[in-house]
């Protein structure tokens, strides 16, 4: 029987807190430098420290970046997880653990091979500092790989001594832990495995970095000069890489911050100053997740009446309430579209990668200013924090940053009265000021109350009407100027159209692939952006079955198409999953198949040929 190369799953089970992380990152990242595609998922706990938490390593050679059933190799040490741990594995899959206690009887199948290795004996025995055994014990486990797997040492060295630069004694302490997971395996086992890998030269130019670091880095490049923000998982760390790049690039000449980034009491606070910021013409945002969404609703409004610019990146999670702060779902689309109370709708931006990460909070600034409204950037914790092969972000030092309809003094002067929610031009975008413009005119205050043309306040029904149906415009407006939807057709007549967004675009495509080996035809369409432009309609109406892959319960992106397209909901069939998980290509493969013809299949009959 040939190897399997480059194509297969390896699960960490670990204790949280217990310095697992960095081993597990050595691990994946060695994958990486060898060339070969591979998606690491940090699955973790919301506590501290102590409960289980799994680090999957998907590998695989064609480049499917999504989930996948099954789990190919289990190294598990961590006894409060062994017995679920065990059962996760694939039928002739292989399962690592720590063989210094003996292994429960319990947790014994036949149709699984079993691998013991002492580490934490081996550990006692090569090192002094109790907790540099527990770290080291990790290390021992990534060297038993390394040669299970046919893993490139030179690799593991170079990254070994690319994290302890200049500290001698840890590179050579992990050298020691890493010499004797390998020595084991080569005294004690057949190797390498039935799968495994070997290098290759995929990857070239590519870079492994997680979407919130990429959107913290769009927002510097974007132009923005301030964040405020409140801590709440999984959106910290842009705030973290935010203030990370600044200080790298956001100095004056005299070497002065250039920059404010403020931990505001609670999300509404933050939300308020970041309406501040642009209404006085800087650049600000801020990050949160979804209970961070529902604090900001208030001040949301506030902005799309007021009409002030808003940059907010929603790094969604599990909910309601506090939900599963460490766990990743697309559940955050109607309340973040239609956040506040009233007629309000929000432009929406979906990326799927860490360079659209980059690319979209880059573009969000210009939409909000352009548009004169909050934008807001709709990403998960799957995307957020994990990292994610990408292609290598660029910008166009040319690029102009797009402030939309602003007045200057010059232009004011040569205007009678200055009517700040005026429709000049039929867009439904009015122009505006930024204040001390002009002694006299322009805008130095606005209203979140209704208004007439030029700000004054009012309740005449039809000055607040007219000022509605503008709004109305302006959002026709939006959908030529959001990023249009990405379509990929079929040469084969008769297809069944799929509709995904974000993430659920890794799992989908591949699924895609799966589903026209069935001989199953398949039209798709990722959707970029809320509104939803022509081409999303053009798409929706040339098919009579569509589905649509989204990671929430309640289909929320299907109910959305519905409400705004005026679309028979029997057209479009959810396809779901929101157990805290990334959706996988296999599952999405299964529901459409049995949704085509529930007869044809079952689970055991899908199973058989699942990737």
């Amino acid at each position: 029987m040939n190897p399997r190369i480059n194509d297969f799953i390896v699960r960490f089970a670990n204790v949280n807190g217990t310095g697992s992380a960095s081993a597990n990152y050595l691990f994946a990242k060695t994958v990486f430098r060898m060339g070969v595609p591979v998606t690491p998922k940090n699955i973790f706990p919301s506590n501290i420290q102590g409960l289980p938490t799994w680090y999957e390593v998907r590998v695989s050679e064609r480049g499917y970046l999504g989930r996948r059933e099954g789990i190919d190799l289990m190294v598990s040490v961590n006894p409060q997880s062994m017995a679920k741990d065990v059962l996760n594995v694939k039928a002739g899959g292989y399962f690592i653990y720590d063989s210094t206690k003996k292994l429960n009887p319990d947790y014994l199948r036949e149709d699984i091979h079993y691998l013991g290795i002492p580490m934490m004996e081996m550990a006692n025995g090569a090192f002094e500092d109790p907790r540099k055994r527990q770290l080291l014990k990790n290390i021992i486990y990534v060297g038993a790989l390394a040669r299970l797997l046919a893993m490139d040492e030179a690799v593991v060295r170079t990254l070994i001594e690319e994290q302890f630069h200049g500290k001698k004694s840890l590179v050579e302490a992990n050298y020691k832990a890493l010499d004797l997971g390998m020595d084991y395996v080569e005294k004690h086992y057949s190797y390498p495995l039935d799968f495994r890998l070997e290098k290759r030269d995929l990857l070239k130019g590519k870079i492994l970095v997680d979407g919130n670091t990429a959107c913290g880095l769009g927002a510097v490049y974007g132009g923005a000069t301030v964040m405020a923000w409140y801590p709440i998982t999984p959106s910290t760390s842009v705030a973290e890489a935010f203030e990370g790049f600044c200080k790298q690039y956001r100095k004056g000449e005299g070497g002065e911050n250039n920059y404010a980034i403020v931990q505001a009491e609670d999300e509404l606070a933050a939300m308020g100053m970041v309406i501040g910021a642009n209404w006085n013409g800087a650049r600000g945002f801020t990050a949160t997740s979804g209970p961070g969404v529902s604090l900001m609703s208030e001040f949301l409004g506030l902005a799309y009446f007021a009409e002030v610019p808003a940059v907010l990146i929603d790094v969604q999670r599990a909910g309601p309430s506090t939900g599963m702060p460490t766990r990743t779902q697309q559940s955050d689309l109607l309340a973040a579209a239609f956040a506040s109370h009233g007629d309000t709708k929000h432009v929406l931006l979906f990326p799927a990668t860490p360079k659209e990460c980059f690319e979209m909070t880059a573009e969000s600034f210009d939409l909000a200013e352009q548009l004169q409204t909050p934008v807001i950037l709709l990403t998960d914790l799957d995307l957020g924090m994990n990292d994610h092969v990408s292609d290598p972000f660029y910008w166009d030092v040319k690029r102009k940053y797009k402030r939309g309809k602003v007045l200057t003094a010059e232009e004011l002067e040569g205007i009678g009265k200055f009517g700040r929610y005026l429709d000049s031009d039929g867009d439904g975008i009015p122009y505006r000021t930024y204040p001390g413009t002009h002694p006299t005119k322009g805008s130095f205050f606005t209203r979140g109350t209704s208004k007439d043309e030029y700000a004054a306040y009012t309740e005449d029904g039809a000055a607040y009407k007219r000022n509605m149906d503008r709004l109305t415009r302006k959002w026709d407006t939006a959908k030529g100027m959001v990023p249009a939807a990405e379509v990929n057709l079929s040469s084969q007549s008769g297809a069944v159209g799929m509709l995904y967004f974000g993430t659920s675009t890794f799992s989908s495509e591949e699924a895609k692939d799966l589903l026209e080996g069935d001989g199953v035809a398949v039209d798709s369409i990722r959707i970029k952006a809320f509104p939803f432009g022509k081409e999303v309609v053009d798409f929706v109406e040339s098919h009579e079955k569509l589905f649509v892959i989204e990671q929430n319960r309640d289909a929320q992106m299907r109910k959305m198409l519905i409400m705004e397209l005026d679309c028979p909901p029997k057209k479009l069939v959810p396809v779901l999953n929101y157990d805290g998980m990334p959706i996988t290509a296999d599952s999405i493969r299964q529901q459409i198949i049995q949704s085509l013809d529930p007869k044809k299949t079952s689970n055991h009959e899908l199973s058989k040929t699942a990737v």
